[in-house]
């Protein structure tokens, strides 16, 4: 499944949002500048490597932050910044800039924390949004589960566009980032080379952080009879 778009619109400009998707492509830019050894080079140094993460060495934690702002391919950042584009504007907007971009931030070195724990001997740097966004995703669950999400699914090599309740498209990828990640426990490396718990502790923030951070409208806007804000 993939996502095109949701139902809810923002209220404000989510100038936080999109600047975090400008300053991922700014900077994927600049590392593919660099050459193939260049680039390699340049997630090595600032990709996090769970291994050399040591509170004695306060650079090896700079790349929990470092991290977050860079990818792996064009694949990978395309994916990622779809999707902090589709569900992050809406978060912003029921949090306020500033609570929105330290939540954002939060979740994303938690999510390299939770990768590092689950594997501590891996020398591979490990980079991406993807555990930010899974944040934004746990917090978009609570925020919005009956909104409707918009989303492409091949079936039988026929495209097939389908509304289905955000609680159903984010809790089916939650669910498939649990299974794999169970699965990784134990396994020799990075299991299928994606940080599986980054993803889950990432997501599990969400969860925890939004009805601290978030706010409740003045005015309700409806976009489906079963579209409610939370209580």
């Amino acid at each position: 499944m993939f996502p095109i778009r949701d139902a809810v619109r923002s209220r404000k400009f989510p100038i936080v949002n999109y600047g975090l998707i400008a300053v991922n492509v700014v900077v994927f830019l600049f590392t593919t500048s660099l050459g193939p050894r260049g680039f390699e080079r340049f997630l090595s140094v600032f990709g996090v490597v769970p291994v050399r993460l040591s509170i004695g060495q306060p650079f090896s934690l700079l790349t929990l932050f470092t991290s977050m702002f860079l990818h792996g391919g064009w694949f990978h950042l395309i994916s990622n910044m779809w999707t902090l584009y589709i569900f992050g504007d809406n978060v912003e907007d029921r949090m306020g800039a500033g609570r929105y971009l330290g939540f954002y931030v939060i979740a994303g070195t938690v999510a390299g924390l939770a990768h590092a724990a689950s594997a501590p001997n891996s020398l591979l740097p490990t980079v991406g949004a993807s555990g930010a966004i899974a944040g934004v995703l746990g917090a978009y669950i609570v925020l919005f589960p009956a909104a409707r999400v918009t989303t492409f699914v091949p079936l039988f090599f026929v495209p097939w566009f389908i509304d289905i309740p955000a609680v159903l498209f984010i809790g089916i990828w939650f669910l498939s980032q649990l299974s794999q990640g169970l699965l990784s426990l134990g396994a020799m490396g990075d299991f299928g080379g994606i940080a599986w718990w980054a993803h889950v502790g990432g997501f599990v923030v969400g969860l925890l952080l939004v009805r601290l951070l978030a706010t409740r409208p003045k005015v309700q806007r409806v976009w489906y009879p079963d579209d409610r804000w939370p209580g």
